[in-house]
C-alpha cells in the first residue's frame, strides 16, 4: 500500500474570511489536511518559517506580495526526513496572489520528488488555485502532479465530505 505524505501550510490568526477579517485558532489549511490524512491515512507535516509573517493579515499579504515580487524563497525550520519513503506527497497551502506562499517554493526546490504523485490543496477566498498548479509541475520535478482541490477558507471548516471523497479518488 501507498504511504502518504501531507504537507501543509497555514496560517493561524487573522484571516480573510467572505470579506472581512476574522481571527481563527486553527488554519484552514490545517484543517483540510487533518481531513486528508483521516479519509486517507498517511503523516502530516507542517511547513513552518525561520522569520513569522505578521499577526496583522493585511500586513501578512502586503509580506507575501513582497516575496512573490522578489522571488524570495523565505527560510523553514525543518523539512520532512525521508522522503524516499512515501509514495504519494500531498501539498496544501493557502493561494497568496495566486500561487503557493515562497516558504513552500522553498520547501519542494529541496526535496527529490522523482517518481512520485503529488496533489495538492488549496484555501482561498475566490481565486481557487490560481497558477499553483503549474508552478508544483515546475518545482516538484519528475513527479506526476495530479489536479488539485480548491476550498473556499471561509468554507473549510465544514468541508470533510467533500475533501474526503476527494482525497480518495485522488490516490
Amino acid at each position: 500500500m501507498a504511504k502518504n505524505l501531507i504537507i501543509y501550510y497555514s496560517r493561524k490568526g487573522e484571516n480573510y474570511w467572505n470579506g472581512s477579517i476574522k481571527s481563527i485558532a486553527k488554519g484552514n489549511t490545517e484543517r483540510i489536511a487533518e481531513f486528508v490524512q483521516k479519509a486517507v491515512g498517511g503523516d502530516l507535516f507542517e511547513v513552518d518559517t525561520v522569520k513569522p509573517y505578521s499577526a496583522s493579515y493585511m500586513t501578512c499579504i502586503d509580506e507575501a506580495k513582497k516575496e512573490l515580487r522578489e522571488d524570495a524563497r523565505p527560510e523553514i525550520k525543518a523539512y520532512p526526513n525521508n522522503i524516499g519513503d512515501y509514495d504519494t506527497i500531498f501539498v496544501g497551502y493557502p493561494n497568496w496572489w495566486g500561487t503557493l506562499p515562497m516558504c513552500m517554493f522553498t520547501l519542494l526546490e529541496k526535496l527529490d520528488l522523482k517518481g512520485k504523485t503529488v496533489i495538492p490543496f488549496c484555501t482561498n477566498e475566490g481565486s481557487g488555485m490560481g497558477s499553483s498548479e503549474r508552478d508544483l509541475k515546475k518545482l516538484c520535478v519528475g513527479a506526476t502532479v495530479k489536479n488539485g482541490l480548491s476550498v473556499h477558507g471561509a468554507e473549510a471548516e465544514n468541508s470533510e465530505s467533500k475533501v474526503s471523497a476527494w482525497a480518495k479518488k485522488s490516490i
